[in-house]
C-alpha cells in the first residue's frame, strides 16, 4: 500500500489481499477496516479524499491480521446484532448474523405476553439477551454464561439493560425460576468434534472452544438444554435453539423423542439452511 492513497485505491488493494487469503467477504471487510481506522462508516469513506500515511500504516497492519484470519470483529472491537452493537474480542464467541433469526423469534414470543420472563442460556457476549431487552422493554430477561472470559464480555454488553446476568452452568441455572419462564432461548455449542477441519479459521482458532464443540455428534449441549428447558418453562412455554445446518432433523429429534414437547419444528435461515428448532412444553 502506498502512503497518501485514496480510500478506493486502498480498499481495492486490501480486498485483493483478503480474497487471496480466503476471507469470505473481502470487499466488505476491506471497507470496514478502513472505516474503523478513520473513525467513520463504510458510507462515510466516500467523503474522504486522502488517507494520511499514519492511517495507511495502521490500515495495512489490520489488513495483514485479517489475512491471517483474525475475526473482523476482534479487529474493530464491535459486532452489530439486530438493532444493537456489542463489544467483542478474544475470549468470547462472535455473534453471527444467522443467530439474529433466533433472537427475532424470541422477541416475537416475548411480545405475546405482558412482562414475559425470558431466559437466555449460554449467553456468550449477551447478544440475544441484549436484543430481547432492547426490543421488548417490558420483558424480564435473565441470562447465564459459564465461561469467565465470556461472562466478562456479557457484563460489559448488558450493563444498564436490566438483564439479570449470572455466571454458571446452564444445566443447573435459575432454579429460582423453575416453572415460571415463558421463553427459553439458547445458542449452544453444536459442532461435532470430528468436524474440526471444516470449521472456518476465524471460529476454530479464535472463538472459545467451549462455545464450539459439543461431543461426537454435536448434540450434547442440546440434550442438556432440552432437560433444563423442561424444568424452567411454565406449561405451554416455548424454547428455541440454534443448531448446525446438518442437524435440521437430529436436533429437533432430541426434543421430539422425550414426549414432553408439542409443536417441535425446525426453521431455515435466509440461505434456506436448517438453522434453529423451536418447541412448546406440553401443558
Amino acid at each position: 500500500m502506498t502512503a497518501g492513497a485514496t480510500p478506493r485505491l486502498l480498499t481495492t488493494a486490501a480486498a485483493g489481499r483478503l480474497r487471496e487469503a480466503g476471507v469470505a467477504s473481502p470487499e466488505h471487510d476491506a471497507a470496514e477496516l478502513l472505516a474503523h481506522v478513520l473513525g467513520t462508516t463504510r458510507a462515510g469513506l466516500v467523503l474522504v479524499e486522502d488517507v494520511p500515511p499514519p492511517s495507511v500504516a495502521a490500515y495495512d497492519a489490520l489488513v495483514a491480521r485479517r489475512c491471517a484470519r483474525e475475526p473482523l470483529q476482534h479487529l474493530t472491537g464491535v459486532a452489530g446484532f439486530r438493532h444493537v452493537e456489542l463489544a467483542v474480542g478474544p475470549g468470547v464467541f462472535v455473534p453471527r448474523p444467522e443467530t439474529e433469526l433466533l433472537a427475532g423469534w424470541a422477541v416475537e414470543r416475548a411480545r405475546e405476553r405482558e412482562q414475559a420472563v425470558v431466559v437466555d442460556l449460554c449467553t456468550g457476549s449477551g447478544a440475544i439477551a441484549r436484543a430481547v431487552a432492547d426490543e421488548v422493554p417490558g420483558a424480564r430477561v435473565h441470562a447465564v454464561e459459564l465461561d469467565a472470559g465470556a461472562h466478562a464480555w456479557a457484563e460489559r454488553n448488558l450493563a444498564g439493560t436490566g438483564v439479570d446476568l449470572r455466571q454458571g452452568d446452564m444445566a443447573t441455572a435459575f432454579d429460582d425460576l423453575a416453572g415460571t419462564v415463558d421463553v427459553v432461548v439458547c445458542n449452544p455449542p453444536y459442532i461435532p468434534l470430528e468436524a474440526w477441519e471444516s470449521v472456518a479459521p476465524e471460529a476454530r482458532d479464535h472463538d472459545p472452544a467451549a462455545a464450539l464443540w459439543s461431543g461426537d455428534d454435536g448434540l450434547d449441549a442440546i440434550r442438556v438444554l432440552e432437560r433444563r428447558a423442561a424444568v424452567l418453562l411454565r406449561p405451554g412455554g416455548v424454547v428455541g435453539a440454534e443448531h448446525a445446518d446438518q442437524q435440521g432433523e437430529s436436533a429437533p429429534a432430541v426434543f421430539a423423542a422425550t414426549g414432553r414437547w408439542l409443536e417441535v419444528r425446525d426453521h431455515r435461515d435466509l440461505a434456506d439452511r436448517p438453522r434453529f428448532l423451536t418447541a412448546r412444553l406440553a401443558e
